[in-house]
């Protein structure tokens, strides 16, 4: 039989608080006192639930728990006592008083989880995605959307309440005229639920989910679907633009003539630093994270792109085209001074962006030359899925890109808004 401890009282606790190790208070057979060196004290329950393991040595002994009921004197001695008997008792019913606690921390823990708000997760949600994305602008704007439209509506919700009508709420006031906005926040949504479920927040089906889901209460997108393409100009006044712009001074007007000649989006003119560009060689080469498909993309350059090039100042910044106070150009400077110009698109009225002169580019090639369409879309840094034509252009076309930008760029040279149609054995050849 073990030796029973003496029942201590209070006063005689106290004294033992100098005093280092683990010292039996009695009352409850296990419960003591622990005082450690630099004199902190805590009540300490020993205690074993009948588990017995074999040593090294092949002698058995019974494992023994130690649970922590609480530091001294927070703690009174007589609510240790108390708190001792009910482990205790808990032992006797065949549960471990530690796990069982475990167990309700954790479940606590899981509770307060389901208690965070859909903002709150969306947030954590988009650091994590965060990663995944090229470029800043579209970073930015994933979580933006979803603060624009659907936290006013659900960010205050906890994550494991939102059910298919908050969602549809969300959507229903853009779902018809901003169609494309519309679709981009659903999937943002959804890619929040799921993070939401897989981290524990919440149970259940997705209910942004579209298939066998939205799409049973909603209106498809695709028939509702308005595709509003970039304002261009038809490329019969692509070489008079052309003309005018080169009557005009400044860092942005180089710019959008580069952007023209080379029939290249914006950010990737603006961000153009000298050393991805071979004067020699006259070629630019873009790299994959700045290019929307994630691969590298070479542009041929024609002698009008490599004149405009060699007439510009090389910058500290390294930038091809430096804003005035240094660095690259804003978004909308190019913008700005399509605009200003003042040229439109007969169909609509809408003055043209800088965008829509790779239309511009694509109707020219259409249009006025012989050139393959792959030729074109080569040159568009367009992706195709077709692998027929995918293995056709897996060279890049290069020779054939090379002598097409020539020969766009011959084009915008032309005095008037004709044009001459490129011989179907040259453009073959």
């Amino acid at each position: 039989m073990p030796k029973k401890a003496k029942e201590l009282t209070a006063t005689e606790v106290r004294r033992l608080e100098n005093k280092p190790g683990l010292h039996p208070v009695g009352g409850v057979s296990g419960l003591l006192l622990q005082v450690t060196k630099t004199g902190a004290t805590s009540w300490v329950l020993r205690y074993s639930t009948g588990e017995r393991r074999v040593s090294s040595t092949g002698k058995e002994y019974a494992v023994r728990h130690d649970m922590g009921l609480g530091p001294f004197p927070e703690v009174t001695l007589a609510q240790a006592r108390d708190a001792a008997r009910e482990a205790k008792q808990q032992i006797r019913e065949g549960i471990d008083p530690v796990a069982e606690r475990k167990a309700a921390r954790d479940a606590a823990r899981a509770a307060q989880a389901k208690r965070k708000t859909f903002a709150d997760v969306a947030r954590e949600c988009h650091q994590v995605k965060a990663q995944e994305f090229r470029n800043e602008k579209h970073r930015a704007d994933w979580i933006r959307s979803l603060e624009h439209y659907a936290f006013p509506s659900i960010g205050s919700l906890p994550v494991e309440s939102i059910e298919v009508p908050h969602v549809k709420a969300v959507l229903d006031p853009i779902w018809t005229e901003k169609n494309e906005t519309a679709s981009r926040l659903r999937q943002r949504i959804e890619s929040v639920l799921k993070y939401a479920k897989v981290s524990g927040y919440r149970d259940g089906e997705n209910p942004a989910r579209w298939s066998e889901n939205l799409e049973e209460i909603m209106p498809r997108i695709s028939k509702k679907r308005r595709i509003q393409h970039y304002p261009a100009l038809p490329w019969e006044q692509a070489s008079e633009f052309m003309q005018v712009l080169r009557g005009r001074s400044g860092v942005s007007a180089r710019a959008l003539e580069f952007l023209i000649l080379t029939a290249t989006r914006s950010g990737e003119v603006r961000k153009a630093t000298w050393d991805e560009i071979d004067l020699t060689a006259g070629v630019w080469t873009i790299p994959a994270e700045r290019m929307k498909a994630g691969k590298a993309h070479r542009v041929p350059l024609s002698d009008d792109a490599v004149a405009l090039l060699e007439s510009l100042p090389r910058s500290a910044s390294g930038h091809v085209f430096t804003a005035p106070r240094g660095g690259e150009l804003s978004d909308m400077s190019i913008s700005a001074l399509c605009k200003r110009m003042g040229y439109t698109e007969p169909s609509t009225g809408r003055v043209v962006v800088p965008h829509g002169f790779r239309s511009t580019f694509k109707d020219w090639a259409r249009n006025r030359t012989a050139y393959p369409d792959e030729v074109s879309e080569l040159a568009l840094a367009h992706v195709n899925s077709d692998a027929t034509r995918a293995a056709y252009a897996r060279d890049e076309l290069l020779p054939q890109r090379t002598r097409m930008m020539a020969d766009w760029a011959r084009f915008l040279n032309e005095p008037t808004t004709t044009g001459d149609v490129v011989p179907m054995r040259e453009a073959q050849a």
